[in-house]
């Protein structure tokens, strides 16, 4: 099950406060360039990407396992165009093949077994097109997170302002804990999240057994070059193995 701050419909009403459009959204949007394709959102959350895509011209597809933000999704202004369908990512099915492939908002993390990043390489690997690529990314396990992963933030919302939290609790090679504490008017909800952090090497391994290979590699959303030291982002441009 995906963790509260997705599925509890309170929360998921607020996520495009906590998450608006940015810099790796826009890397994302850019990727479709301006003739019609077929785009899968895997992850897709409230579907902001899926609505700026569909409101380009674009066929979008997006796929959640939280019905709570789908239906944010739905409520978009273009939201009508879209096909929304709740599922993991990992089991997700569809006679649909399409042109680009997205996974955004370090929603690859939350896979946290070797099953399930396969799984999900090789739904992506089915439903891609010959020349179609896949995107994703992954935060830089030699970073250290630890040192700015807490924050004390306010969202101003129509109800009132949220005062939100996130606290680490713990980090154990590949893994890490954390806690999301949202205080609302009146009531506060915490949502217990974890993360995999892996190493470029060991998601290239699988990309291969999926089928699939590194086109490009980027170590930030301006296309710079992947820098194993300083770079905070792994950014994967993935098409289908010859």
């Amino acid at each position: 099950m995906p963790d509260a701050h997705y599925v509890n419909p309170k929360l998921a009403d607020i996520y495009d406060l906590d998450s608006p459009w940015s810099v790796d959204r826009e890397f994302y949007f850019s990727l479709a360039g301006s003739s019609p394709k077929k785009i899968l959102d895997l992850g897709c959350g409230t579907g902001l990407l899926c609505d700026a895509y569909a409101a380009n011209g674009h066929d979008v597809t997006g796929v959640d396992p939280s019905s709570a933000m789908l239906e944010v999704g739905r409520r978009k202004p273009h939201g009508s165009n879209i096909t929304w369908i709740q599922s993991p990512a990992q089991s997700f099915e569809s006679n649909e093949r399409f042109d680009l492939i997205i996974m955004t908002g370090h929603a690859f993390q939350v896979l946290l077994n070797d099953n399930d990043i396969l799984s999900t390489f090789f739904v992506m690997r089915s439903h891609l097109n010959s020349d179609g690529r896949v995107v994703f990314e992954s935060r830089n396990p030699l970073i250290d997170w630890s040192k700015n992963w807490d924050y004390d933030i306010v969202l101003e919302t129509v109800n009132g302002p949220v005062h939100e939290s996130r606290r680490l609790i713990a980090q154990d090679n590949d893994r890490m804990t954390f806690e999301l504490r949202y205080r609302f008017p009146d009531e506060e909800l915490i949502s217990l999240s974890e993360l995999r952090f892996l190493s470029a090497h060991e998601i290239e391994k699988h990309l291969t057994t999926a089928g699939l290979c590194i086109d490009k590699f980027y170590g930030d959303w301006n296309d710079e070059a992947f820098n194993p030291k300083t770079s905070r982002e792994m950014i994967f441009v993935v098409r289908a193995s010859s």
